[in-house]
């Protein structure tokens, strides 16, 4: 049975084509208190490895209210080596315990011999690493029983023997696997910005048409050693206005589409977190209005 099949036996539905934020602990009262104030919520798999306690409780609450998103930080899909079996198998049991409507991860790799970096640290773009790539998501959704998505990483270096395109490069994955995508506007800029070249371009070469999520995010400025400007994927502050520019110029391709604001370092209060979803669900209802399409929020 298909993930998809899958999904639909158990009654899971998609996301909603809306904004949705990452949950965090500090904002669950207000959320429990207060109306549906957006059309989901994601959570990285790796806090809920535990087996219970009062992360789980405030989880359950929130799965009960909102549909919800899991997304993986550590499968270090890109490693050389094996996959974690016991990491897959937690994961596995996260699925079966919450349900969620998805569940993606990273193109990248963050697991050398024995241990876990904490960083997701890019790939070169070759035949060997897409054969590796594509294994591990096989592997992955044969496990979980459920399609993945993958997500286009934020880069600060690029690897000199890389002989295929990013865009290419994800699109042979989903050919073989069958997987989707998670397009990480964000990403796009910093890695545009940290290797020059055009973001409007590479969205125009993306696999638009297996986009299950967007995400959206804050970066930090900073320079490189030769005092060039460098972007660092922070998380930390509000969506910049160029990508906001970006994210007009996807949705306007795809419609609207579920949309996480991610904002998980100086985290704000929940009515800071809510106004940022609010402008990715009006720049949607503006794409549905031109399009002639019904767009709830």
């Amino acid at each position: 049975m298909t993930g998809l099949k899958l999904a639909a036996a158990r009654g899971v539905g998609p996301l909603p084509g809306r904004a949705g934020v990452g949950f965090k602990p500090e904002h669950f009262e207000a959320i429990v208190a207060g109306p549906r104030e957006v059309g989901f919520f994601e959570v990285h798999a790796e806090t809920y490895m535990g087996e219970g306690g009062p992360p789980h409780r405030r989880l359950e609450a929130i799965r009960a209210r909102y549909p919800l998103s899991l997304h993986g930080v550590g499968l270090s899909i890109g490693s050389p080596k094996p996959l974690d079996r016991d990491h897959l198998q937690r994961l596995r049991g996260l699925i079966r315990r919450y349900e969620p409507a998805q569940f993606s991860e990273h193109l990248a790799w963050s697991s050398h011999d024995e241990g876990f970096l904490a960083d997701l640290l890019p790939l070169p773009y070759d035949d060997e690493t897409l054969a590796v790539v594509c294994r591990h998501i096989d592997e992955t959704q044969e496990t979980l029983a459920t399609r993945m998505l993958l997500e286009n990483p934020s880069t600060y270096l690029q690897f000199s023997d890389s002989a295929i395109a990013e865009t290419d490069f994800l699109a042979e994955i989903v050919r073989r696997t069958g997987c989707g995508l998670l397009l990480d506007v964000n990403n796009v800029f910093v890695s545009a910005t940290n290797h020059g070249f055009d973001p409007f371009a590479y969205l125009a070469a993306f696999p638009m048409r297996d986009v299950g999520e967007i995400h959206l995010a804050g970066y930090a400025d900073a320079t490189d050693d030769q005092g060039a400007p460098l972007l660092i994927d922070a998380h930390n502050s509000p969506v910049r206005a160029a990508v906001w520019a970006l994210y007009q110029e996807t949705i306007g391709r795809l419609g609207p589409i579920p949309t996480l604001i991610e904002w998980d370092n100086d985290v704000p209060q929940w009515p800071v977190l809510i106004a940022e979803a609010g402008r990715a669900d009006a720049a949607m209802a503006r794409c549905a209005n031109a399009k002639g399409l019904r767009h709830a929020v």
